[in-house]
């Protein structure tokens, strides 16, 4: 299964924005697409609400796996981006 691990670039972390941001781009793919930080289970990107419950700071490294490739370089990107400043 395609995985790419990618550091949480929005200011704040993941939460209400950022994550609403990835959950709707998650929604687009048919595929499961997965979120997860070391020592807890993968989340359904496709939740607002399970991606916030990871608790992933500015800087955590967060792993996005589905297998959809696209969808792992999609997400992972989203993830990595600063979504506070758009």
């Amino acid at each position: 299964m395609p995985s790419k691990t990618a550091i949480v670039g929005s200011a704040i972390g993941l939460h209400a924005r950022p994550a609403t941001i990835i959950a709707e781009a998650a929604a687009e793919y048919d595929d499961e697409i997965t979120l997860a930080v070391e020592g807890q289970d993968p989340v359904d990107a496709g939740s607002s609400l399970l991606i916030m419950t990871l608790g992933a700071e500015k800087g955590a490294v967060v792993t996005v796996e589905s297998d959809n490739a696209e969808a792992v370089e999609v997400i992972a990107a989203l993830v990595e981006k600063d979504l506070d400043a758009e």
